[in-house]
């Protein structure tokens, strides 16, 4: 992750967030052009190289059982 909040996948800069800034995040690819990016022990969201974006998963804070807060 750049000091910015982006991560470098080839030539491509792809802005995640400020939050974080320096971090070390993770980037795997799943499928062809479409690419899972993670913090810590956390999935934030797949990039896909068509839409050249950051898609989020779901919310992994929920409480699970319960529903959509």
């Amino acid at each position: 992750m750049t000091r910015c909040g982006r991560i470098c996948l080839g030539r491509r800069k792809i802005g995640l967030s400020k939050v974080f800034a320096g971090e070390i995040a993770g980037i795997r690819e799943v499928a062809e052009s479409t690419w899972l990016v993670s913090f810590m022990d956390y999935d934030l969201g797949f990039y896909d190289d068509e839409v050249d974006r950051v898609e989020p998963t779901t919310n992994p804070f929920l409480p699970t059982g319960t529903g959509e807060l």
